[in-house]
Parts: structure tokens; sequence; C-alpha cells
């Protein structure tokens, strides 16, 4: 599967989805759709569609953005420094669709590696389980947290 940000891709998106994935915005915290969302499934970035994160590395943080542990394709998430906003950070984006995803922290559990990936909502399109395999996810059921 080729993973690309097209313009039609582009143009599927709502406006906040636009916001948050190509001016590098941020979601109000306990907002995003994908929050409170412990599902069996990946979720990918709903742009380009490369797989990002999986159910089995996502943890409730409290921070009131989706937490994922890890990565489901290490290859796929690019980590930037940002020093907007007074501070330094680590920015993550997809790395082939360009989409700014979130931070990444060091304060996740210790049992899963003691990163947080706090990740917007509106970057993420999730694919459950029961279709991963349609949609051509197979490879990544063992991260789906079935």
């Amino acid at each position: 599967m080729t993973y690309a940000k097209t313009d039609e891709a582009l143009a599927r998106l709502t406006p906040e989805e636009f916001r948050v994935t190509q001016k590098n915005g941020t979601e109000r915290p306990y907002t995003g759709k994908f929050d409170n969302h412990f599902e069996p499934g990946i979720y990918v970035d709903v742009v380009s569609g490369e797989p990002l994160f999986g159910s089995s590395s996502k943890f409730n943080s409290g921070c009131g953005w989706p937490a994922f542990a890890t990565p489901i394709e290490p290859a796929n998430v690019a980590e930037l420094r940002d020093a907007t906003l007074g501070m330094v950070r680590i920015e993550v984006r997809s790395a082939h669709g360009d989409s700014h995803l979130g931070h990444v922290f060091n304060d996740g559990p210790r049992d899963m590696g003691g990163l947080r990936y706090c990740i917007n909502s509106a970057s993420l399109r999730f694919v459950p389980l029961d279709q991963m395999e349609a949609e051509g996810y197979g490879d990544y059921i063992d991260q789906a947290g079935a």
C-alpha cells in the first residue's frame, strides 16, 4: 500500500482536520472523538492512511487527548524539535502525509516504555479490527488490541 498526501485527500478533510493536520493546530482538550475510545483496531493518518498507532498501545493518560505508548510502525512517525509557545517539545508528524499529529512526552507508563504520544483525534481515522483486513491493514491485526 502506498501512503501519500494528495489534493484529493486534503479536499476530504473537515475544517478541523485541515486546521490540525495542515496548520499545526491543536484541538481543545477532552473534545476529540478518540480521547476515551478503546475499541480494538488501529489509528491511521486521516490524510495519507498510513498506520500510526494500535489500540494495544493506547492508554488513558487523563491529559484530554488520545495517548499511545508506541507507534505501530515507527518509520511512519517523524519526531521534530518544536520550540513554539516558549517551550521545547517534540512534535509528532506522519512521515508520508506530513500531517501534524501532536507531541511526544517522556511521562508515559513505565511498563509500556515510558513515552506518551499525545495525539489530536482530528489527525486520526480509526479502522476497527473487523475491517482491518478488508482495508489492507491485515499485517497489523496483532497491534489492534483484540
